[in-house]
């Protein structure tokens, strides 16, 4: 999809869906949100639905950041204390490693 080919109305209307779809645990629309709208938002000239278009696409970038944190944070918290957890830890690993016990 070329996204320069779309009227400012429809780009506004899809930033603005791209947007409420990441509240569905989907960082990743966040991000496609982004990186399709930033040069609509910030780089254009100046038009009548820019500045929606540059909310939406701050609140993605702000939104996609903390996901990552979290995501980040729970990564390394499970990798450093998977085996102290034990059997619970092996119930949510989809594959065991083998070696410590």
């Amino acid at each position: 999809m070329d996204i320069n080919r779309v009227s400012n109305e429809k780009k506004l209307n899809l930033c603005t869906w791209y947007f409420r779809a990441g509240f569905a645990f989907l960082p990743f629309v966040w991000v496609i949100n982004v990186i399709w709208f930033f040069d609509s938002a910030v780089r254009k000239p100046p038009f009548e639905e820019q500045n929606a278009i540059r909310k939406y696409v701050i609140l993605s970038a702000i939104g996609s950041f903390i996901w990552i944190i979290i995501i980040a944070t729970w990564v390394s918290l499970f990798q450093a204390n998977r085996i102290a957890w034990g059997s619970w830890a092996d119930d949510l690993s989809f594959i065991i490693p083998l070696g410590s016990k």
